[in-house]
């Protein structure tokens, strides 16, 4: 396996430079928590004039040291890589419905507008929380039924999502009745 790794291993972590700059790092870090520095000022302060600032490098290294664990833990474990892998596909199905839900101008924010912007991210924000809540509601009303929730595994109840959308109908006429409830009752 070493020899492998070999082709891609360019030097060993610095742990030397970790060690000399590490007050200077838990300073900065310090400073960001408490509000007392912006991140900004902070780079701008490693990236003003070159970028061999000594706190800047031993950060560098200290980032791929904690890349290296990671993709340590990411080869050794397959319930780490199953983990990240179920996450990927609940942003992906999310991507795929805002995609579908916000499907004016191909899906694009057409505009260099901020205002429009603004208004089209929040419009999709709204369209997201909708979707989401009626969802919930409509799931936890079938499952408030005693045969249903019998027939649920273990299995079965953590694949629950509402990031549902295909009993949508982004196309069809939606007729609004403010003074009709939906009716879904209180699971409760």
């Amino acid at each position: 396996m070493v020899r492998y790794l070999q082709a891609i291993i360019k030097r060993s972590i610095r742990w030397d430079l970790l060690r000399q700059q590490y007050d200077q790092m838990v300073k900065y870090a310090t400073a960001l928590r408490l509000g007392m520095a912006e991140t900004d000022a902070i780079l701008k302060r490693f990236t003003k004039g070159n970028l061999l600032h000594f706190t800047y490098q031993a950060l560098a290294e200290l980032g791929k040291a904690v890349k290296t664990i990671f993709l340590c833990q990411y080869l050794h474990s397959i319930e780490v890589r199953q983990e990240i892998h179920s996450g990927l596909n609940v942003v992906e199905n999310w991507n795929s419905a805002n995609s579908f839900i916000f499907y004016g101008k191909g899906g694009e924010i057409a505009t260099n507008r901020l205002d429009d912007q603004e208004v089209a991210v929040l419009s999709l924000h709204l369209l997201q929380i909708s979707l989401v809540y009626i969802n919930t509601w409509m799931i936890q009303e079938v499952l408030s039924q005693p045969r249903w929730m019998k027939t649920m595994k273990q299995a079965d109840l953590r694949s629950l999502s509402p990031l549902i959308w295909r009993h949508v109908n982004p196309y069809g006429i939606f007729r609004l009745d403010m003074n009709e409830r939906i009716p879904i009752e209180n699971p409760a």
